[in-house]
């Protein structure tokens, strides 16, 4: 530790309790255990399953209406407003570290705070084998939010539209490569080869098509359904090396497409927290027609977007060929301002203080319950724990969610009655002040009796 830090160490310190936001906290709460409804089917189901229910023909029963339901409805969500908080949360770090410090301690404080972040991603992601780790990309992307932080709404919210229209510029642009490999491919399977002998690269165009096309049949999804099965019920081993392979293709799509994605959220939720919207300042009006207009649109989105998915039975060859646009982005965008203006109106009424205050104390514990669900879920679903993953139906890796919820509202209510920060949470803000920090709540009593 430099002198200046260690100098400054008085006045360097992780918020208080009294100056905790407590309606961020409960939407972090609600955010944190909706992403675990959406994380599930990574966890719990096979990778050919997860978002497809013509594999296991679940048609017609409480699993296919269940899939309908999360894919209209939450999908997505909570997520960005996950995002939208943590870009909130970066204002809030640097700018209680900038009264306090001067010269460039804030922001190497910062600094160290994202990058051991970023540690415990890879913990998640390489140790616990969650691909679909989120603290990763928040650690990265919070570096490139630094900058822009002292930006005011306006501008902020223009940032937010620019990276909006690159993901939605990026999803298309991936739709009309694989309808071109479709095209070619058809064009090349037309050619009468006993008169006219193909090129080399009317052969790889050809190939291109026939594999994309074998991919969607449902006997190659059964394949991939049980090599997953064997695999993630197999050793750590086993489940190391085909999650790992699971990620690594994650990490190509996310520096492709996910960086819009989680710098436009963070965007908004800065602009958000600047004109007070996350914080329950904006009026009653303003969260109504968040809810109606965002979950109004968004839903009709949702809605035409899944036509074409069932129209030819998740037939992922035939949606590519015939679907001209992809709104996924633009559906989630609404569906996400829609949830969070119909939480903050019921924040804004008056008649649900039970419920955010139910929803602090996970919100608060947001770190510890992130990652310990990616402990849960590999100790129950992995091959070197209970080996339930492929075992449950649909409807019953559901329930099991409900168990999870349950469990971390009821642990993150006992802990904090009894310490200030949830057990990660302590890790964290001690490493990024490298100074163990009070844990116990009558510690401050104590010193302060003293």
């Amino acid at each position: 530790m430099t002198a200046a830090i260690a100098s400054a160490s008085p006045l360097a310190a992780p918020v208080s309790q009294t100056e905790r936001i407590g309606i961020m906290d409960a939407l972090r709460g609600f955010a944190i255990l909706g992403i675990l409804l959406m994380n599930i089917p990574g966890f719990g189901l096979p990778s050919a399953v997860g978002y497809d229910p013509s594999v296991l023909n679940e048609f017609g029963t409480i699993n296919y209406w269940i899939y309908r339901w999360v894919i209209l409805f939450p999908e997505g969500t909570q997520r960005a407003i996950f995002s939208m908080l943590f870009g909130a949360g970066i204002i809030l770090f640097t700018s209680r570290a900038e009264k306090k410090l001067t010269g460039v301690l804030p922001a190497e404080y910062f600094l160290r705070r994202q990058l051991w972040l970023l540690v415990f991603g890879l913990f998640d992601a390489w140790l616990l084998l969650w691909y679909g780790d989120i603290l990763f990309d928040y650690a990265c992307l919070g570096i490139i939010m630094y900058v822009f932080r002292k930006l005011p709404p306006k501008k902020l919210l223009i940032g937010a539209g620019i990276c909006f229209l690159l993901m939605m510029a990026r999803e298309n642009r991936d739709l009309y490569l694989d309808k071109a490999v479709i095209t070619k491919g058809e064009r090349v399977a037309a050619i009468d080869t006993t008169k006219t002998k193909l090129t080399e690269l009317q052969k790889e165009q050809l190939t291109a098509m026939t594999d994309m096309k074998e991919r969607s049949t449902h006997e190659k999804k059964v394949k991939r359904m049980e090599k997953s099965i064997r695999k993630t019920t197999g050793s750590y081993a086993e489940v190391y090396e085909f999650r790992t392979a699971i990620l690594e293709g994650m990490l190509l799509r996310f520096v492709y497409f996910g960086v819009w994605d989680v710098l436009a959220f963070m965007f908004v939720g800065m602009a958000f927290f600047k004109t007070g919207v996350l914080l329950g300042q904006a009026s009653a009006k303003m969260y109504g027609i968040m809810t109606i207009a965002g979950l109004g649109v968004g839903l009709w989105i949702s809605y035409v977007r899944m036509q074409p998915t069932v129209k030819y039975n998740f037939n992922w060859f035939e949606y590519t060929k015939h679907t001209w646009f992809e709104l996924y982005t633009l559906s989630r965008l609404f569906r996400s301002f829609g949830i969070l203006g119909f939480l903050l109106l019921l924040y804004k009424s008056g008649w649900f203080k039970w419920l955010f205050a139910l929803m602090r104390a996970p919100g608060q514990m947001a770190f510890t319950n992130y990652l310990t669900q990616s402990l849960i879920c590999g100790i129950f679903f992995y091959g070197v724990g209970f080996g339930m993953y492929g075992k449950l139906q649909r409807v019953e890796v559901y329930y099991f969610v409900l168990a999870v919820w349950a469990v971390q509202i009821i642990w993150s209510h006992l802990w904090l009655r009894y310490f200030h920060f949830g057990p990660l949470e302590w890790l964290w803000r001690s490493l990024t002040y490298w100074k163990k920090q009070p844990m116990r709540k009558h510690t401050n009593a104590s010193l302060a009796t003293a």
